[in-house]
Order: C-alpha cells, then sequence, then structure tokens
C-alpha cells in the first residue's frame, strides 16, 4: 500500500509540474514502530496545533516554535505530529540540548541561523529552474556562515551536535560562484537584467559598456539640442513602448526644427524623434536586448551548476533545520524552566511537580503543579473525580503533553519526569457531534472508545473524561464501568478515567491495578474554591450547584435544583424508585442497601398492633432515621 500510494503521489507531481525533479531523492519508509502514533482525536483534543476553537493560539505549538528559519519551524511541527520512539535517538537530542543550554550555544546558533532563509524552498525552486536572483543571494549567505558554525559545532561533546557539523559541511566553491556571480543586492525578477556581477562574463561586461557609453552620448545630445532649439526644458528619455524620445511642453511645440518628427502626442507635452536619435536607438537597444539575452543565458547555467550540487546542499539544509529546531528547544527549556525527562526501559510514568505547557503560559495566576505515578501491577489505571472546573482535563491532558514533549526530544514543563515505553496516546475529551458524516454526539463518543478498545496495548497511554454522558444516566454509567474494567484488566493499558459517576471509584475495590485520585476543592460559605491539586482517593462531592452558580445560571434555578437534589436523595433511601409509567422502570446498577427502616417496616404487621404498640414502633423508627 506504501509503494502504491508513493508511486501515485510521484506521478501527481511528475504531472502536475510538468519537468525532471532532480531534488526528489529518494523516499523514506515510516514505520509504526518508529513513532509514537497519535490518531486525528488524539491530536485535536491536546490541541497540538489548533485550539478546539479552531484557532492557532493558545496551543503546543503556539508555544513550542520560535524558531529562527522557515525550514527548522516546518521539521519541529513533523516531530510534534510523529514523535520518536527509539530512546537512543531521543537521549542525543536531550544531550544536545542540554549541551547548549550549558555553555549558552543555543543563543549562538540562534544567532547564526537567524536570517538563513528558506533553504530548503530555495533548493527546490533551483531544481525546478525557478529560483530567482534573491534567492541565490539569500543561498550564499547561508553558505557563507558555515565554517562558523562548523567552528563552534566541532568542539561541542554531545554526539549529535557533531554528527550535526559533519552534515551541514561548507561548499566553499558553491559560495565562491555565487558570489562572483551575483551582485550584492539583485533584482526580484530575471528580465530587468542587472543581478550578474560585473567581472564575471567578459562578454556582458563589453554589452554592458555600450549601454554605459549610451548613458553619457543621451546626455550630451539632451544638451545640444536644448542650446540648438533655445528651449530650455527639453529633455531626452525613453519608454518600453515607444523607444527613445525628445520632449518639449505644448506651448513649445511651434519652436521645434523641422527635423522633429512627432512620435506621441500627451495632454501637456510632445514627444519627437530626429534622425540621429533614431540611428542611435536601433544600436543601443541592440546591445541591450544582447546583453539582457546574454544575462539570462549566464543565469540559466549558474542554475545547472547548482542544480548538479543538489544533494549535498540539501543535506546540508536538512542538518541547518535539525539545529535550528535544538536551538529552538533549548531556548524554550531555558525561557520556560524546563526540565530533562528520563527515558526508561521499564513501563510507567512518574512525573513531579507536572505543569500544563500551554495553561501555564496563559494563566494570569500561578499554575499548581501536579505528581503523577503510573506503574504496571498496582497503579495502572487512575479513576480522577473532582468537580467541574477542578482541573480534571487539564491534569490529564497535562500528562500527555509531557509525555510527547518528551518523545519529540524536548525538556518538558517537570521538576522530573521518568517516563517508560509508549506506542500510542489516545484521548477521548469533550463532546461534539459530526453532522457532516451524520453522527450524533454519542456515537462520536463511542466509535472514539471503540478505537481505543481495539487498538490500546499495554504501552499505551489513554486519557478518557466523562465517558457515557450522551445517554441515559444508567446506560451511561453501565457503559463507563465495561469500558474502565476492559482496559484495566484485558486491555493493561495506563489510563487516566476522568468521570462523574461516583459509581466507578468502587472499582480498585474489584480489581487489581486501579487507584482512585480527585482534584481537591472546598466550600467557603456559598462559594466553591477549586484547589487544583491532585489527591489520593475519590472526591467527596462533584460540587455541580456551586459550579452552575459560578457559571451564572439564575438564583432561583440553583434554589429550585437544590430542593430537587434533596429530594432525589431521599429517594436514593428506597430499594428502588418509583415507575413514571407502565414500561419497567431501570433498576440501580449495583443495587442499593435496604435501609433500616424499610426492614423494620417490613417485620411490622399492623393489623396485631395496638395503639400502644404502634407508637412505640413509630418512636423506633425514629431513631433508625
Amino acid at each position: 500500500v506504501a509503494v502504491a500510494a508513493a508511486g501515485c503521489l510521484l506521478q501527481y507531481v511528475k504531472d502536475t509540474q510538468r519537468s525532471a525533479l532532480p531534488h526528489l531523492t529518494g523516499l523514506c519508509v515510516e514505520r509504526h514502530e518508529d513513532s509514537v502514533i497519535l490518531d486525528a482525536a488524539s491530536r485535536r483534543n491536546l490541541e497540538l496545533e489548533h485550539s478546539l476553537s479552531g484557532s492557532p493560539e493558545h496551543t503546543l505549538l503556539g508555544i513550542l516554535d520560535r524558531c529562527v528559519t522557515p525550514m527548522g519551524a516546518r521539521l519541529l511541527r513533523r516531530w510534534m505530529h510523529r514523535p520518536f520512539r527509539d530512546q537512543a535517538s531521543l537521549r542525543q537530542r536531550h544531550a544536545s540540548l542540554r549541551q547548549l543550554l550549558d555553555n549558552g550555544g543555543y543563543e549562538y546558533l540562534r544567532g547564526a541561523l537567524r536570517g538563513t532563509g528558506d533553504v530548503e524552498r530555495i533548493l527546490a525552486r533551483i531544481a525546478l529552474k525557478s529560483a530567482r536572483p534573491r534567492d541565490l543571494t539569500t543561498l550564499a549567505d547561508a553558505l557563507g556562515r558555515l565554517p562558523g558554525l562548523q567552528q563552534f559545532l566541532k568542539v561541542c561533546d554531545a554526539l549529535l551536535l557533531r554528527e550535526l557539523a559533519g552534515r551541514a559541511g561548507t561548499h566553499p566553491e558553491v559560495c565562491d560562484l555565487l558570489n562572483r556571480a551575483l551582485v550584492d543586492n539583485p533584482p526580484q525578477i530575471i528580465r530587468d537584467g542587472g543581478m550578474i556581477a560585473p567581472g564575471y562574463d567578459t562578454e556582458l561586461d563589453e554589452l554592458r559598456g555600450l549601454s554605459e557609453r549610451a548613458d553619457q552620448y543621451l546626455i550630451d545630445l539632451e544638451a545640444r539640442e536644448r542650446q540648438r532649439t533655445g528651449i530650455a526644458n527639453l529633455k531626452v528619455g525613453f519608454n518600453r513602448v515607444h523607444g527613445y524620445y525628445i520632449e518639449v511642453t505644448r506651448a513649445q511645440a511651434q519652436a521645434v526644427p523641422p527635423d522633429y518628427h512627432r512620435r506621441q502626442t500627451l495632454k501637456g507635452a510632445e514627444r519627437y524623434i530626429i534622425p540621429e536619435l533614431q540611428e542611435f536607438e536601433q544600436k543601443a537597444l541592440h546591445a541591450q536586448e544582447r546583453a539582457l539575452a546574454r544575462e539570462k543565458a549566464l543565469y540559466d547555467a549558474l542554475l545547472e551548476q547548482l542544480r548538479s550540487r543538489l544533494p549535498a546542499l540539501q543535506t546540508s539544509a536538512a542538518a541547518l533545520a535539525e539545529l535550528d529546531v535544538l536551538s529552538n528547544l533549548a531556548e524554550r527549556a531555558a525561557a520556560l524552566q524546563w526540565n530533562a525527562p528520563e527515558l526508561v526501559a521499564q513501563p510507567g510514568i512518574a512525573i513531579t511537580a507536572g505543569r500544563h505547557p500551554v495553561v501555564e503560559q496563559v494563566l494570569d495566576a500561578p499554575f499548581v503543579p501536579n505528581d503523577l505515578y503510573l506503574e504496571p501491577e498496582q497503579r495502572r489505571m487512575l479513576i480522577v473525580t473532582g468537580p467541574n472546573l477542578g482541573g480534571k482535563s487539564t491534569f490529564m491532558r497535562q500528562v500527555a503533553l509531557i509525555a510527547l514533549l518528551a518523545h519529540l526530544g524536548s525538556f518538558v514543563p517537570a521538576e522530573r519526569a521518568v517516563i517508560g515505553p509508549i506506542d500510542r496516546i489516545f484521548t477521548r475529551i469533550g463532546a461534539s457531534d459530526d453532522l457532516a458524516s451524520g453522527r450524533s454526539t454519542f456515537m462520536v463518543e463511542m466509535s472514539e472508545a471503540a478505537n481505543i478498545l481495539h487498538n490500546a496495548t499495554p504501552h499505551s497511554l489513554v486519557l478518557i473524561d466523562e465517558i457515557g454522558r450522551g445517554t441515559s444516566t444508567f446506560d451511561g454509567l453501565a457503559l463507563a464501568w465495561a469500558c474502565a474494567a476492559r482496559l484495566a484488566s484485558t486491555v493493561r493499558a495506563f489510563t487516566l478515567f476522568a468521570t462523574h459517576y461516583f459509581e466507578l471509584t468502587r472499582l480498585p475495590e474489584e480489581q487489581p491495578g486501579i487507584a482512585n485520585v480527585h482534584l481537591d476543592a472546598v466550600e467557603h460559605g456559598e462559594r466553591i474554591v477549586f484547589l487544583h491539586r491532585v489527591q489520593d482517593g475519590p472526591a467527596s462531592r462533584s460540587y455541580g450547584l456551586q459550579v452552575a452558580a459560578l457559571a451564572g445560571v439564575p438564583p432561583a434555578v440553583i434554589q429550585q435544583a437544590r430542593q430537587r437534589l434533596r429530594w432525589l436523595e431521599r429517594q436514593m433511601l428506597r430499594r428502588e424508585l418509583p415507575a413514571r409509567s407502565e414500561a419497567k422502570p431501570q433498576l440501580s446498577l449495583f443495587g442499593a442497601e435496604t435501609h433500616p427502616v424499610v426492614t423494620a417496616l417490613a417485620e411490622f404487621d399492623p393489623e396485631t398492633l395496638t395503639p400502644e404498640q404502634a407508637l412505640a414502633a413509630l418512636r423506633r423508627l425514629q431513631e433508625l432515621l
């Protein structure tokens, strides 16, 4: 399939470009086992490149990308969407960042790379013979910086930095060729000429000499004609349509000599040609045409020379892009106070004082860091409970982003992070429908859950937030319980399972490897204060009414909700809820324990009780309440 897809892609490029493609030197096969796989839902939910609202702001890439070259920014984006799994290569990236931070080398690299332009795209345009003169001067400037980069990188201890120095090369012959061939500030387009430097080609210099002497001739002719005609403001000029001309104002048109032949009439002036100027025009224009043709031929030959060196130049461009990404990651680590992760062979994730890389930067208040510990036997799944706005989704996302950053080769926002092998990152977060495909919110939710259950492995990291909300309470609770049990017992993936179904907090009692944690909050009068701290154990309450009040729900509605809540809580004391229709009601999934009052009532026989005994029984029932 991969070969067929590559063939179709190459054929499409060949059909659209209609020329040879010497810059396409080979294909690179990417295998699933080489990278941490992120499906479309996970990329969207983690807000890697676009926020959930579709904006590029407040995303991981928005925080991470401070690259100084376009090719570096593209490479960083590829790394982010395809995190690497090979721990040896990742350790080399981390070691390179550590060295650049220790000696301040990232600042030198960023200064040296800033302004080098998009060398990769320039080389592609050279291959297609569409490069403009300024592209070549940009390439010459970039190549001119290579010796300084070589000198800096060769003394570095980090193996990856020394390897990049070797791949970058210096290309002194190409740099010298471009500097000799091109002027310092060439025109934007080729047809105007003027891009080939003086001294590069003898024939071109001779043709240009004719043009330069022509300029002086026109100055002398203008002075002579002013003296001959007595017209002080007479001008000699040129345009592409009519060629050379002598221009006088309309008021002085009566004073021109008989040998002046009208060439063009303007609103306030007349333009003429004389035999002497006409003869000169033929010679001068021919010389200019020859000069432009010669310059175009020289420029095409220059592109051909560069095309023969494309593979080596492309290797250099790739090395420069990687250096840009590494220096960018080092700058981000220094600016954001990130630390190097530890990649280990043992499965598990241990994070000390982890922070969300994006939320931390947009908050006005200090971000509350949190710890996480997952290991294969006793703590493979965490049931995360707590109030809305308490930080459950932020906590889960930050774990996934820290793992992703570590496999990208970056430092991470944590005091310490020890991360074992991860093959995939799954997320089932948020609620949205897919109208274009005709799928409801619940259908989208179940499709994402099915994808996780079918494809997750013991080395996967799974984030599930509020599964089962799109259907009835009992259906949703049953599905959430079954999904959590399957992930813990059969799939055995490392899982963070956030829920408002407090019944799920009983899972650790029934299955090993599951633990409860919650996001802390406290009540202060009628208000709720979110502490955003992850604590062991389940949450005591959901604080739904308090969050609704914070959201601006009218007080009358909140009061009515409180009354209904108390009624519902009283109903839970009974064995089952009364049916509202003839249809059989859904019973509690877990079967609530029988209340002592119900047991006592079942033992009474009202037909045999005396009034005195009935009164005593009523008192006992009150005591049981």
